[in-house]
């Protein structure tokens, strides 16, 4: 082989090697976007799937221990929520909420009544940790947005313990999550939701009623909450890697953009823009998540 020859092969041999490298850079781009994409979808639908048990759980009834009699009127409601809250993993319930809420985010609980003896139950109702809840105590899932010791922002599952209140993580990289309740306004009550209202909202109309002096117990009885048939979430995760995508939506409307227009000013976090979630480097992959869970009535 002469020189010339040697050299003609050599740059054969590097211009194949050349493209070979081109070719696998672009596949590992393409699998690591992939990749990252679905841990979004993985993390979505499993924290939809657990709130969604967790409501419908709300809605239980041990008919067996109440020998077929109804439930009292002045138990509380089943459902609880605050307008851009965080919460305290040790603190009792949803008392005590905190103000730095990570862009306006809600919180939602359920409460519920355990089933089968202690300490462990049937195992037929569990917290939102998988933890049984047996007849004699009452069970919670709460669910809501604080940063971990990295300071990154995750869904929490919060539970009461044995001996104390905890929170275990449901998913990290929370944009947003945003809880509207489904309030049945027709009388007598038919199950259907008429309007979509926040937490605020509900507040305020509890606010309203006249309890003539009768108290929690009263409140208990009338409360609005009580009159939820179903509750719609949506939440807005990110990735871990910058999006391959060449333009990213600039504004995020969580339940749409004709609730939007109308509530973000009094609804903080359901309209989220791109200066809202801008962060150090490229912007991340994002996805929408949403969904409606009805309250089911309670029959025995």
């Amino acid at each position: 082989m002469t020189l010339a020859e040697l050299l003609v092969a050599l740059a054969l041999g590097l211009g194949v090697l050349l493209a070979g490298g081109v070719l696998m850079i672009g596949a590992n781009k393409s699998y690591v976007a992939h990749e990252d994409a679905a841990g979004i979808d993985d993390g979505g639908r499993y924290a939809l799937a657990l709130i969604g048990r967790a409501v419908r759980q709300g809605a239980f009834v041990d008919w067996e221990r109440l020998a077929g009699a109804a439930p009292a009127n002045d138990l509380p409601a089943p459902l609880a929520g605050l307008d851009n809250r965080s919460l305290v993993k040790t603190s009792n319930g949803i008392d005590d909420p905190v103000a730095n809420a990570i862009n306006g985010s809600d919180v939602l609980a359920v409460r519920y009544p355990g089933a089968g003896t202690a300490p462990d139950g049937d195992g037929s109702v569990t917290d939102c940790a998988g933890f049984p809840v047996h007849e004699a105590e009452e069970g919670w899932s709460i669910f809501y947005v604080a940063r971990n010791g990295d300071g990154l922002a995750e869904l929490r599952c919060k539970y009461r313990g044995a001996s104390n209140w905890s929170a275990d993580a449901v998913v990290a990289g929370v944009d947003g999550f945003q809880v509207l309740y489904g309030l049945d306004t027709d009388t007598p009550p038919d199950g259907m939701p008429n309007r979509y209202v926040n937490a605020g909202a509900l507040a305020a109309l509890d606010a309203a009623l006249p309890l003539a002096g009768g108290g929690q117990a009263a409140l208990n009885e009338k409360t609005w909450w009580k009159r939820v048939a179903s509750v719609q979430v949506a939440l807005l995760l990110h990735g871990e890697r910058p999006s391959a995508a060449a333009v990213q939506p600039g504004v995020y409307a969580l339940f749409g953009p004709a609730y939007g227009e109308a509530q973000a000013g009094s609804d903080p976090g359901v309209v989220l823009t791109a200066e809202d979630l801008r962060g150090a480097g490229p912007a991340p992959s994002r996805r929408l998540f949403t969904a409606v869970f009805a309250v089911g009535a309670a029959q025995p």
